[in-house]
């Protein structure tokens, strides 16, 4: 909801930036240009300034600290692949791969914790790069995984929009066993044989509780709900507070060592 708001601002500013220059370029040529100068001027103008919006808006996107960097190094225990639609976690796990998807506007390494503590449990773990690092962009990332290697079971998990584009992915497949949403929701029904994990914090101020409360009707299999007593939004991943967040009152990383013993019990 937040973004489409955002998105409609920019459009209405961008329409009234281009119509107000032509009126300006009007103005400063002392004469009425033609109709079809004007309206190509609009259009071009229009284009433009979204453009610039777009690439300054996607381009900013929330740093990976050095601390989840630091789990971007292989171990004796799990071996990290940097593929070419993101990285891979490679534990000693062969049944269970956890394919995730990461929120709007964040770095995917900032996520490299509790892929790496997962990958050491012998859950193998797979993170999508999304075009922009914005997920609704890249909600078929979980074919690059799918189609490439072999599992018994495959699970989807997402941050954020990152959780709601997994479950949008999952309404559609045969093959996804189960999802974990954290701090987010699905928008779309999920197959009743589908199980499902929410986790969030109970200090998040990003997440819509209400949005998130009128769609859990779309759960429709075995469900679990888990709230981080003190976790809040950001600390699923590394990379600061994030604008507009409670504060946390434990630690980044008892919140994530929470999420990974969740999600493990869970599979």
């Amino acid at each position: 909801m937040k973004f489409m708001m955002v998105a409609i601002i920019v459009l209405v500013l961008a329409l009234f930036i281009a119509v107000a220059t032509t009126i300006l370029l009007n103005l400063i040529f002392k004469k009425k240009l033609n109709i079809y100068v004007n309206l190509m001027l609009t259009l071009f103008l229009f284009v433009g300034v979204l453009c610039i919006s777009f690439f300054t808006y996607f381009n900013n996107s929330s740093k990976a600290n050095d601390e989840a960097k630091g789990y971007l190094e292989s171990t004796a225990d799990v071996e990290v692949k940097e593929t070419d639609f993101g990285y891979f976690f490679d534990g000693d796990g062969t049944s269970n791969a956890l394919i995730f998807y990461p929120g709007a506007r964040v770095e995917i390494e900032a996520y490299a914790p509790i892929l790496f503590m997962l990958a050491e449990r012998g859950v193998d773990t797979f993170i999508v790069e999304m075009p922009f690092n914005f997920p609704l962009l890249g909600i078929d990332g979980g074919n690059k995984v799918i189609d490439n290697y072999e599992y018994d079971n495959y699970y989807l998990c997402g941050h954020s929009l990152g959780g709601t584009m997994a479950a949008d992915y999952t309404s559609k497949s045969e093959i996804v066993s189960g999802i974990i949403l954290l701090a987010s929701y699905p928008t779309v029904k999920l197959p009743d044989r589908v199980k499902a994990l929410s986790i969030y914090g109970s200090n998040d101020k990003i997440l819509t509780m209400k949005q998130y409360e009128k769609n859990k009707k779309n759960f429709l299999g075995d469900f679990q709900e888990v709230i981080i007593d003190g976790g809040n939004h950001s600390q699923f991943g590394s990379y600061g507070l994030q604008k507009g967040d409670g504060e946390a009152t434990i630690s980044a990383q008892e919140q994530q060592e929470k999420v990974v013993d969740e999600i493990f019990y869970f599979i």
